[in-house]
Formats: structure tokens, C-alpha cells, sequence
């Protein structure tokens, strides 16, 4: 090597070791004592990283880090923290959490995760979009989970919770071991396609189906994606990278194109979500206002939602419908197969359902007559919660009673569900599976904003309905037809995913099947 360039090395070493050593001070000194100068209480960070090292090194799920940092904070109705260089509140006093989702909720209207319609047109969903474009789509879509709306989309859960059934019906003859997370998911993936995309994905049969496939791909672990989607949206934003991959999007948007243009040329009608979808796209309003209604609409309530808006929301619905619902009702078998007496309680109660229904078979009517199916399932969002923070962002600076802080516009709010779920001040034994917790009065005895497994306020779970309503379905007919018991190795505690949002078990979910 050349004098020169020996001269060029040492300086460029030299320069990048000062870069780092400015930025490293920067974050030490100036970035990361944001909390210590507004006086509020705050993890001790670390550079660079700031509190969310444990999740970057595999350590944490998202679910398991907030609620270690919960726990390490509880004493403190709020405290601050960093993600990487960002700082945020994370929220834990009841009325506080009032204060974000609903009282002031024109200060905390955005979820502050990422979106990008441009380059990632399936993230322009409900879920995440900000400000004017979620209000109006949030009232486009309101209409569509009414409980007349769910009653019409029962058919669908009905049939695939027989196929289900249908398909493990030797097994359960023969006692085997059964994976359940891979079968309910597979469940959810044929009640979602065909109300959502008007598919019929067969995947109970086909585990192989490409809807199937597709939504495997899409699930696949990645911590890193989860952090930066929920936590960090500004460096996807920042480097333009597409959360969903193009080879997903295209499919779900061909998907979701060919059934509406295929439904349009052949006049084809069925009671779903993609045909309300649809009287969004060519009308703008759903078909159940009466004309009253539909004459007071304002310009804006009339405008008309376009193709990739339409399939942008049914990909959410599939999104949140499918994982969601299939990891509830996993968690939910588990504890079930750990607890015989409750399951055998649970399948009498849906079985005196079933026979006091004409058909002896499941309806939406006679779901609704299983209250301890409700504190189950409850019990279940309790202690595994399907959604284990909230975001919120502040849009307008506000003071936050009690606390001395005024809240700066854009700081990002994390209100920590799995933390609190899991507070043994508020659930006592928390680790214990017990449905009464759920009875009316013990509900009573509790702070409303102290159990949030689908949020609370305006934006609030929209899918609740459906989700929960999804949840019975498959629960009902697998526990009026077979028993659970633990399979070989089960662990107990539950050792959950790391990779994953939803809290759920890590590498499935093995369970014995018998026939009642």
C-alpha cells in the first residue's frame, strides 16, 4: 500500500471514529435525557438503542418487553422511555389511559404506526391510517359490523366450523395428537377468504391452498418488522421500505380485484363483507340506511371508496381476523386441556345450547345463550391478550392532569394491555386461568381501562364483533364434539413466540383429541 494511501485510511478511520464518538455524545447527552428534562420518571436507556434491546436481541416479544417495563415502572402513572432514538410515554394509571382513548381523543386520535400508501398500498388500512382518512373510513365501515350484519356473515363460520370438525373427526376416533394452532388457523383462513375476498381457499383440506400459503408467508416471525411497524414507522418511511412484500401485495390485490370484477359482470350477490365493500365502491353508503338516512348523508359520507381503499380494508379484516382470532382460540384450548373441570363445564353448557336449538346445531342465536363460554374467552384475552400494547400518538400538545407534563405534538403514547393484564394488583394470582373473573359483579369491582383486549374509545376495535363472534363458532363446535387433553411435552407456563405480535405459544400447539 502506497504512503497515500496508508494517509487515506488512517484519516478516514479517524473521521469515522469522530462522527461516532459526536453521535454517541449527541445520543447520550442530548437525545436521550429527553425524559430527565421534562421531569418525568424514565428507564435508563441504552445507546443506541434505547429500552428495546431485549426485543431486538430475540430476548422479548413486543408483548413480554412492555410488560417488563411495566413492571419496572407500575408505582408511576406515566414514565418515559426510548425507542432507539425516539422518546415515548408509556401510560399506566386508569383514568390517564380514559384521558388518551377517549376523553381527549382529539389529541390522541393517530395510532402513529406505519403507513404508506404510495409504496405499500395494503397499509392504507383502518388500522393504521392517520387523521381526516381514518374518520372517514371509520364511518364508511361502521355499518358493516352491526350485529344484523354479523348475523348474515354466520352462515359462512357456521360451514367451515363443520369442516373443521369433519376433518379431525378420525382423529379424535383414534386419539391423536393434533397440531391446534395449525388447524385453527387454517379455520380463520377459510372464514376470512370467503367473507373478506369471496374465496373459497379450502385450506382445512388443503393445508397447502395458496391463501393458505400466502398468509403463512406473511406471518412468518420477524421481530425486526413487528418493531419497526408498530414502534419505529419512521425509518420505513425514511428508507421507503415496504412492510408487506410485493409477491403478498400482488396476490391479495389480484385476489380482491378479480372477485369484485368477476361479482360485477355476473351480478353476483352474497351477504358479506366484500359485498359491502362493494356498495362502498359503487355508492357510498351501505344498502341497510333507510332513506332518511341516506338523505341526510353529507357530501363527504357519499363520497365512494376506490378499488385499492377497498382492498386495503379487506386485507386488514383478513390480517386481523385471521391471527387474532386463531391464536385466542389456541391459548384458549390450552388452558382448557390444563383445566378438565372447566372444559367439561364449558362443553355442557354449549351442548344444552345446541339441543334446545330446533337443529340441534349451532346459531347465532344459540351462541348467545353460553355466558360461560363469554368468561372463557375473556379469561383467555386476559391473560393472553391478541393485541398486547396500544399506540397512540398526540396530534395537538395537551397538559396531562396530574403528572406536571404538557405532551408535545408527535410524542408517541404506548399504553402497556399485557402489563396490566398480568398486575397481580389489579388480577389477583395473575397467572391463574380463571373465568370468574369475568362475572358481572367482579367485572363491576374493576376500572373499565384496566382490561383492554380490543381498546377502548373511538378507535376502539371495529372487527371486535366479528372476531369474538369467530371465536365461539370454533370453540363451540370443536368442544361439543371432542375433548382436549395436553400432548407429550406441553410446557407449562406457556413459552411464547417471540417473533410474533399476537401472545401466543412458540412453535405451536400439540394437544391429544378424543371424541366425547
Amino acid at each position: 500500500m502506497s504512503p497515500h494511501s496508508k494517509y487515506f485510511v488512517v484519516e478516514f478511520v479517524g473521521i469515522a471514529i469522530a462522527i461516532i464518538c459526536v453521535v454517541y455524545t449527541y445520543f447520550k447527552y442530548v437525545t436521550l435525557r429527553y425524559w430527565k428534562r421534562k421531569n418525568i420518571e424514565y428507564v435508563k436507556p441504552v445507546v443506541p438503542f434505547g429500552n428495546i434491546w431485549p426485543l431486538l436481541s430475540g430476548r422479548s416479544s413486543i408483548g413480554e418487553l412492555f410488560r417488563d417495563l411495566y413492571f419496572s415502572k407500575k408505582k408511576s402513572p406515566v414514565f418515559g422511555i426510548y425507542l432507539l432514538h425516539k422518546p415515548a410515554l408509556v401510560v399506566n394509571d386508569p383514568n390517564l389511559i380514559r384521558f388518551v382513548l377517549t376523553k381527549e381523543f382529539a389529541h390522541f386520535h393517530d395510532r402513529g404506526v406505519y403507513c404508506n400508501e404510495k409504496i405499500d398500498p395494503l397499509s392504507a388500512h383502518l388500522f393504521a391510517v392517520p387523521g381526516e382518512k381514518w374518520r372517514f373510513l371509520r364511518s364508511k365501515f361502521s355499518p358493516t359490523f352491526t350485529s344484523s350484519k354479523m348475523r348474515q356473515m354466520f352462515f359462512t363460520m357456521g360451514e367451515c366450523s363443520e369442516k373443521m370438525a369433519a376433518y379431525i373427526t378420525d382423529k379424535a376416533k383414534n386419539r391423536e395428537l393434533v397440531e391446534i394452532k395449525n388447524l385453527v388457523a387454517r379455520f380463520s383462513t377459510d372464514v376470512i377468504a370467503s367473507v373478506a375476498f369471496g374465496i373459497q381457499a379450502n385450506s382445512i383440506e388443503n393445508p397447502d391452498a395458496e391463501f393458505r400459503k400466502w398468509g403463512q408467508k406473511f406471518f412468518q416471525p420477524n421481530p425486526l418488522k413487528n418493531l419497526l411497524l408498530l414502534l419505529a414507522p419512521t425509518w420505513l418511511d425514511l428508507f421507503k421500505i415496504p412492510v408487506i412484500e410485493k409477491d403478498i401485495s400482488k396476490f391479495f390485490i389480484s385476489a380482491f380485484t378479480e372477485t369484485v370484477e368477476y361479482r360485477i359482470a355476473n351480478d353476483v350477490v352474497r351477504k358479506d363483507f366484500l359485498d359491502l365493500i362493494m356498495q362502498l365502491m359503487n355508492k357510498g353508503y351501505i344498502d341497510n340506511n333507510d332513506e332518511k338516512t341516506r338523505a341526510q348523508l353529507s357530501g363527504i359520507d357519499r363520497n365512494k371508496i376506490t378499488m385499492l381503499e377497498g382492498a386495503a380494508q379487506a386485507f386488514v379484516f383478513w390480517l386481523a381476523g385471521f391471527e387474532t382470532s386463531s391464536s385466542t382460540v389456541t391459548n384458549c384450548l390450552y388452558e382448557l386441556a390444563l383445566h378438565q373441570d372447566m372444559q367439561e363445564k364449558l362443553a355442557d353448557e354449549i351442548n344444552k345450547a345446541l339441543a334446545a336449538n330446533e337443529f340441534g346445531s349451532i346459531s347465532y342465536d344459540s351462541i348467545k345463550e353460553m355466558p360461560y363460554l363469554d368468561k372463557v374467552i375473556s379469561e383467555t384475552l386476559r391473560k393472553y391478550p391478541a393485541i398486547p400494547i396500544l399506540n397512540r400518538e398526540c396530534t395537538d400538545e395537551i397538559d396531562l392532569p396530574g403528572t406536571g407534563l404538557r405532551v408535545a405534538k408527535g410524542t408517541a403514547i404506548i399504553i402497556p394491555v399485557y402489563g396490566i393484564h398480568s398486575d397481580p394488583g389489579v388480577f389477583p394470582e395473575p397467572e391463574k386461568f380463571d373465568p370468574e373473573r369475568f362475572t358481572e359483579e367482579n367485572i363491576a369491582s374493576r376500572h373499565q381501562y384496566h382490561y383492554l383486549p380490543f381498546g377502548e374509545g373511538p378507535r376502539n376495535c371495529i372487527g371486535m364483533r366479528f372476531g369474538l363472534l369467530q371465536t365461539k363458532v370454533a370453540l363451540a363446535k370443536l368442544l361439543s364434539k371432542y375433548r382436549f387433553k395436553p400432548g407429550p411435552g406441553l410446557k407449562v407456563p406457556m413459552v411464547l413466540d417471540k417473533g410474533n405480535i399476537p401472545i401466543g405459544p412458540a412453535g405451536g400447539m400439540i394437544l391429544r383429541i378424543e371424541e366425547r
